[in-house]
């Protein structure tokens, strides 16, 4: 048996090779949602099983979660075709095998010692255009996976250490971005060598049989640990559901419908009652829905070691057909916005059993937005050029205070893109990017505040795109806290501002140069009843500009929508 001392030592030098592989890809990464917004993770699995050993500590949770099926897609792959061997590497986008949507691509590394296959090195990031009907893939009218991306089934890319050229022109030839996805592909790889000779190194001081065993310890840790934060809760069901706004395809909501039930040492997730799969794409993937549900639980037992022994006491009941369990061809690229609302539920469940541990919801949509267009300036004139990126919202209130303001979406540790950068990198000019009065939810504890942003083109024309939600259905307090402010999203032409008919989703808004977007994010839901709020903590409200003259946090969430 290790020694604690070793045993903390090995956790913290895994998870540093983690960390390190992340590192290196955002630092070599051309796309600025991998480069700046960490759109990205790596991790290290389980050589037989896939199970998630070890995650980085920058890395989106969400894509550690899922990646565990993306590791067993690319060993089937493997097995079909004549196995792996030491210096390959297998790429696809696969949403339906490895989870999330088709701008994700999983690279997955084989690490051999002594001609034995000891684990696998992973690799997941973003990239920012692969093919599809709409510029950066988020695609809200969409009916089939074909209409979001090209479809890349478990590949090699790298043969015994030999870049695959045919491979690589395929990928390049659908995109509109060849640069971007020839350097963030590069990164990753980089990413992953690095990571293959920082475990060698580790596995040479330590042995390969020291190593295994502290794995193996850190995955029953975090069993057991989950089972006593389990044991402590009280038994019973409890039940909460949610909607999305539409499909972006059919203007009807769509339930995410959970029951949580406690038996003992027990915790099962059962999405019984949840709509069936759509037409438009906010369906889900199994293994996406699974990832999910790591993440909600990773946010209400935060102390438990990230690894697969978080599921380990955990039933997830998942029934074919659902929103949340759909299959090819069901399109999937908003998957963003269905993984929020299920992470939703279960705070919302949860909150009912133990109010402590839970948070009120967030804001609860990336509100994906797409620019895109040729440039007319005379060095450039007829370059393609697209802007993909995400935007943040106010944080749920919690036990311990007010919920944090403009975060980014909590199924990931990423960051939301800096104005500076976007402008740098594409003609926008944002005009407004600030604080949202009156956006949170009220309670004891309000939610964070959601944010503005508007946005002018300073090219001849362009097209936009949004793919969003919380446009009908606002942000939940828990424990008696009120609602936040409804998502708003807004577009000039002809001088007169619009909104989308089914307000949270379009595609194919043409802009001219001076024509603006704007957004308005929603805030958190409050935590505990209003009445008992501290008036010194209203009065630093209202002086701060988060409220209205009344003082009173999320009192226009109606007129808001308007």
């Amino acid at each position: 048996m290790l020694d604690p001392v070793t045993l903390a030592v090995l956790k913290g030098r895994l998870e540093q090779i983690a960390d390190e592989m992340d590192a290196t890809l955002y630092r070599s990464a051309f796309n600025p949602i991998i480069a700046e917004a960490h759109d990205a993770c790596h991790g290290m699995y389980d050589a037989a099983t896939g199970a998630t050993l070890i995650q980085g500590k920058s890395g989106l949770p969400v894509f550690v979660g899922a990646m565990s099926f993306a590791v067993k897609a690319a060993a089937k792959a493997a097995a079909e075709r004549g196995g792996m061997v030491d210096g390959d590497v297998w790429l696809f986008n696969d949403p339906y095998e490895g989870g999330t949507h088709a701008n994700d691509f999983k690279l997955v590394r084989p690490v051999f010692r002594d001609g034995r296959l000891f684990c696998f090195l992973a690799s997941a990031a973003h990239w920012h255009d692969v093919g599809g009907a709409v510029p950066g893939n988020y695609n809200p009218a969409a009916t089939e996976c074909w209409q979001e991306a090209v479809q890349i089934p478990p590949v090699r890319i790298v043969r015994a250490g030999v870049l695959d050229l045919d491979v690589l022109a395929i990928l390049k030839a659908n995109t509109r971005l060849p640069d971007s996805l020839w350097g963030d592909l590069n990164g990753q790889l980089a990413a992953l060598e690095l990571g293959a000779g920082r475990l060698d190194g580790l596995l040479d001081e330590y042995g390969d049989a020291t190593v295994l065993e502290s794995l193996g310890t850190l995955r029953e840790r975090a069993r057991r640990l989950m089972r006593d934060h389990i044991a402590l809760l009280p038994d019973g069901d409890y039940s909460f559901e949610d909607m999305l706004d539409n499909d972006g395809v059919r203007d009807v909501a769509l339930r995410i419908a959970l029951k949580l039930s406690i038996q003992g040492d027990r915790l099962t997730l059962d999405f019984n009652g949840t709509s069936p799969a759509c037409a438009g794409p906010v369906n889900i993937s199994r293994a996406t829905a699974i990832a999910a549900c790591y993440v909600a639980l990773k946010h209400l037992f935060p102390d438990v070691p990230a690894n697969a022994g978080v599921l380990d006491a955990v039933d997830v009941v998942l029934p074919d057909g659902l929103v949340i369990s759909a299959d090819r061809p069901r399109p999937v690229g908003g998957y963003t916005e269905t993984i929020l609302r299920m992470i939703d539920v279960i705070f919302c469940a949860m909150a009912q059993a133990a109010p402590e541990r839970a948070m009120a919801q967030a804001y609860g949509t990336i509100n994906a937005l797409s620019i895109a267009g040729y440039r007319s300036d005379a060095a450039r004139r007829g370059q393609r050029w697209v802007m993909f990126s995400f935007f943040g919202g106010g944080h749920g209130g919690h036990a311990d205070g007010d919920g944090l303001s403009h975060g980014n979406a909590p199924i990931s540790t990423a960051t939301i893109p800096p104005l500076e950068i976007l402008e740098a990198a594409y003609p926008v000019r944002f005009t407004q990017w600030a604080l949202r009065p009156d956006s949170a939810g009220d309670g004891a504890h309000r939610g964070g505040l959601g944010a503005i942003y508007e946005i002018e083109l300073l090219e001849d024309s362009a097209e936009a795109f949004i793919f969003g939600e919380r446009g009908r259905s606002a942000p939940k307090g828990i424990a008696g806290g009120g609602e936040a402010a409804l998502n708003v999203f807004r577009y000039q032409q002809d001088g007169q501002w619009r909104t989308p008919p089914m307000s949270s989703k379009m595609l194919g808004i043409a802009l001219q140069r001076g024509d603006r977007v704007r957004l308005e994010t929603p805030g958190g839901g409050g935590y505990g009843d209003a009445a008992s709020r501290d008036p010194a903590a209203r009065e630093h409200d209202r002086k701060m500009g988060y409220v209205g003259a009344a003082g009173v946090a999320g009192n226009n969430t109606k007129e808001q929508s308007a």
